[in-house]
């Protein structure tokens, strides 16, 4: 599925602020709402835009202490440690990625011993051989 710098430029738009008009939206690319609309509604059913979440002001984010979690998973057992994971509703996001660890999630906690905890709790689980975590001090920018 190709997008077209048009279709790239409309989801920068909804990133910032998925809750803005289809007129604001269509003013600030410099094209008509039928055009916003129609993108919209095409992007949608092609699957590209899969649905619409909440960002959450950033004085509310603040009040949790956030980590990135690298794990490291024994063999043949990567299938049975994520499901384990997304249980933990502590684990905001999971990702594999390439390199000396085998998986990076994102935790939260309100305290710094939260964070603790809820690195000991995954590296309890079956098949996770080493945890290291990483407090997170200040998001430079998010897009």
């Amino acid at each position: 599925m190709k997008l077209t710098e048009a279709d790239e430029a409309l989801l920068a738009v909804l990133r910032e602020d998925a809750r803005a008009s289809t007129a604001q939206i269509a003013r600030r690319l410099g094209v008509s709402r039928t055009t916003v609309q129609s993108r919209i509604e095409k992007l949608e059913r092609q699957g590209v835009i899969g649905g619409y979440t909440v960002r959450v002001h950033d004085e509310v984010d603040r009040a949790y202490i956030r980590a990135h979690i690298m794990i490291t998973v024994l063999p043949k057992q990567m299938a049975q440690v994520v499901k384990a994971l997304q249980a933990i509703p502590e684990v905001r996001e999971l990702h594999s990625v390439s390199g000396p660890y085998d998986l990076v999630a994102f935790g939260v906690a309100t305290t710094v011993g939260g964070i603790d905890v809820l690195t000991d709790r995954i590296g309890a689980l079956d098949g996770v051989e080493r945890t290291t975590s990483a407090i997170v001090l200040a998001t430079k920018f998010e897009r």
